[in-house]
């Protein structure tokens, strides 16, 4: 079993990472599985930020985007301890659709950890490469009506709820408050998720912007879950010199978070995905089920629990668990592209 420092520095991880568990393994499946020791977890993730960012990467300390979620308040706080407060630079990025709660609780963790802000609104940025103009031209092959004023998020069925094809359906609500879903046919879904990802791409080119200037690093802020499955942008969020938590379920972030000190508020906040015009939930967009048993899930399926094992003390049916498990696989095979580097020329073999 290795332990976080024994992972190989700065090399292209593998999704095969996510069959290892850093947990005590058990005989018998039980919900205490993913606890931590905190103590000691925060010790090696400090000291692998140390060693990879100051020694091996020769930078002098670490950017990262700030979402006021707990994720990325968790790399903050890790990065502080690792490194002091006046090593870490935190960029506030809203842009129109974020929540209003977005910028505020994000001020707080920078104010709560004593780190560098700077508040980067990217919504011009977005204007300009027509991100909202793309994405509303692609709501518009399903819904002709929607116009300035609209509001809209996408979902997608649960797996656990039954076998039936899964389609993403945009909700949609107008000026006057009428609330419309509509299921989306490939061209619209391809063309709402290619302009919604200037986002995340946007806001990575400004973290590599500010870490070239004063010869920092980028952290990323993905979890296990989130990495294992693909919960993530190309060459946007997905982009980093080192991803400190991307070893921990999420369940094992909130620990962390409240070891450190993370404000309540953060740790009380619903994930969500931020992105769209209405609140989204991750459950509801991309994970079939909440992320504390998604995490106990995706535990099973990578340490060889079967369904009927696990299925009562998750309150599922043993079909329900074989669901998710081939959902895992399902977005295994996507992420399998999203983590591949570009393909060269005189690696293929013929």
């Amino acid at each position: 079993m290795k332990t976080l420092n024994e992972f190989p520095p700065r090399k292209h991880p593998k999704i095969e990472l996510f069959n290892q568990n850093r947990c005590v393994t058990q005989k018998t499946f039980s919900k205490d599985l993913l606890n931590l020791d905190c103590a000691s977890e925060v010790e090696k993730i400090c000291g692998m930020l140390r060693q990879e960012v100051l020694r091996n990467l020769k930078k002098k300390g670490i950017v990262l985007g700030l979402s006021g979620g707990i994720d990325s308040s968790t790399v903050a706080a890790l990065a502080a301890r690792a490194l002091g407060p006046n090593r870490v630079l935190a960029l506030l990025m809203p842009e129109k659709d974020s929540s209003v709660e977005t910028l505020e609780l994000s001020r707080a963790v920078v104010e709560h950890l004593g780190i560098k802000s700077i508040h980067e609104d990217i919504s011009p940025i977005l204007e300009a490469v027509g991100c909202y103009r793309r994405r509303d031209e692609a709501i518009r092959l399903i819904l002709p009506e929607y116009g300035p004023g609209w509001k809209s998020k996408l979902i997608l069925p649960s797996v656990v709820d039954g076998q039936n094809l899964r389609i993403f359906s945009i909700v949609a609500r107008s000026p006057d408050g009428k609330q419309i879903t509509r299921s989306l046919n490939l061209e619209a879904y391809l063309g709402i998720i290619a302009a919604t990802n200037f986002k995340q791409r946007t806001r990575k080119m400004l973290e590599y912007y500010h870490a070239d200037r004063l010869n920092y690093a980028v952290a990323g802020t993905p979890n296990r879950l989130e990495y294992d499955q693909g919960f993530f942008v190309k060459l946007g969020d997905g982009a980093a010199d080192v991803k400190p938590i991307a070893h921990l379920y999420k369940t094992q972030v909130y620990q962390i978070a409240q070891y450190l000190g993370v404000p309540a508020a953060i740790i009380n906040r619903p994930p969500t995905t931020d992105t769209y015009s209405l609140p989204q939930t991750q459950e509801e967009f991309y994970f079939c089920l909440p992320y504390e048993t998604m995490d106990l899930v995706l535990y099973a399926k990578s340490n060889g629990f079967n369904s009927s094992e696990i299925a009562e003390q998750l309150a599922l049916q043993p079909e329900q668990v074989d669901r998710v498990f081939r959902d895992i696989d399902a977005k295994r095979r996507v992420a399998k592209y999203l983590h591949s580097p570009a393909a060269l020329a005189e690696e293929i073999k013929n």
